[in-house]
């Protein structure tokens, strides 16, 4: 099928687009670089369009719009679609997303951003949130449910995008038989709304007696998330504290206000919960894609791997964890370090929060199973981060 990638209302390129391999097979022509998704950039080279690592690259990113091979229950999500691989989705609403404005356009169809675009648009939810997020559900036979943003949703975990009052909200669950994720999402809202920082609001609701994550989509149809992965990918990787500074140095030079200090609101935050999966594709840039122009850093979103979530024991109080600096995996106690001045925390704004986390996760103790001994022990460890916090500000 010859296509052309659309950024919203402008043609970035004219291509072949392989629906049954979902590989772009040739490349006619690129009009406007500029608007390419910002990782293909630093592999453009004019008149080797065709040439790797291009051509391989733009199939690699558009094939990386569609749910991952790692999703939890994947085989399960496969059946009650009746589809055999996440990638069969991506054609099936023109490659859309709720995080940026790319899409393809069939060359001779007259179809218009504006008449497809789920900002603006509604689509069918419930099948694909039933198939996603229920412990029982039947295979989907309504093939409009298949025209979602749901078809390009990242990360591991269960998740749907819904519309409630017009907003569009997205669900996720828990990994596996763990259903702590939604708390911690909770929690660390929790936490920035009292500290002030940037964030995606995550509240607790349920679907099913299943407890999940809720948040609004904090990109609209003139906005993209642009993550840490695409801006780093084309700078020279030191796997040290430079990888940071360079990064910061290049939110810096596009223009970000105050750049440093919301990059560290993040990590302040990270080291208060033990985010452990602060990966460089949960945190970056919004941009302008009219102006492409660079706005701000993206809320703080994507928390839920956090309080040791990975190494809870009944039997144990595991006090010991590391989180993600970049390329490092590092304790939590260095790389707090990155931030300048941490004295400009109000740590009395967290006065109350350990136990408004205890009462939380009484509230659905009904459902998650939790024992007592566990919400202590969760509350125990928030309580020391909150102590160490203090300490370093003291200092």
């Amino acid at each position: 099928m010859k296509c052309v990638l659309m950024n919203k209302n402008t043609e970035v390129l004219v291509a072949e687009y392989n629906e049954i391999s979902k590989f772009f097979d040739k490349i006619y022509e690129v009009n406007n670089i500029d608007y390419a998704p910002y990782i293909l950039k630093s592999f453009y080279i004019k008149d080797e369009i065709n040439d790797t690592p291009f051509r391989t690259n733009l199939s690699e990113w558009f094939k990386g719009r569609g749910i991952p091979s790692w999703r939890d229950k994947l085989d399960l999500l496969l059946l009650r679609l009746n589809i055999t691989a996440p990638y069969e989705l991506l054609d099936k609403a023109f490659g859309l997303s709720l995080s940026d404005q790319y899409w393809l356009k069939p060359e001779d169809s007259d179809i218009s951003y504006d008449d497809i675009n789920f900002f603006d648009n509604d689509f069918d939810y419930a099948e694909f949130m039933e198939a996603s997020l229920s412990t029982n559900s039947k295979t989907i036979t309504n093939e409009t449910s298949l025209k979602t943003p749901n078809n390009t949703t990242d990360g591991m975990l269960k998740k749907a995008w819904i519309i409630d009052n017009g907003i569009r909200y997205l669900l996720k669950g828990g990994y596996k038989n763990e259903t702590l994720q939604p708390f911690n999402e909770a929690l660390a809202s929790e936490i920035c709304k009292r500290l002030g920082f940037n964030h995606v609001e995550y509240t607790i609701d349920t679907y099913k007696d299943t407890v999940v994550s809720k948040c609004p989509c904090f990109i609209n149809k003139e906005t993209e998330l642009i993550t840490c992965y695409q801006i780093r990918n084309d700078m020279k990787r030191h796997d040290s504290i430079e990888d940071y500074e360079e990064y910061i140095k290049k939110l810096e030079e596009n223009g970000i206000e105050n750049a440093r200090e919301k990059v560290e609101n993040m990590y302040i935050l990270d080291f208060l919960i033990m985010n452990e999966d602060r990966h460089l594709n949960n945190f970056g840039i919004i941009r302008d894609v009219n102006t492409l122009k660079w706005l701000d850093v993206a809320p703080i979103f994507d928390n839920g791997q956090s309080l040791n979530i990975e190494y809870y024991d009944e039997e144990e109080l595991h006090i010991s964890g590391c989180g993600r600096l970049f390329y490092e995996v590092k304790p939590f106690d260095e790389i707090i370090k990155v931030v300048k001045n941490i004295k400009r925390i109000d740590i009395s704004m967290l006065d109350g929060v350990v136990e408004w986390f205890d009462e939380l996760l009484h509230k659905y103790q009904y459902l998650t199973g939790y024992s007592d001994k566990r919400i202590l022990r969760l509350c125990i460890l928030l309580n020391r981060q909150i102590n160490k916090l203090k300490k370093l500000i003291e200092q």
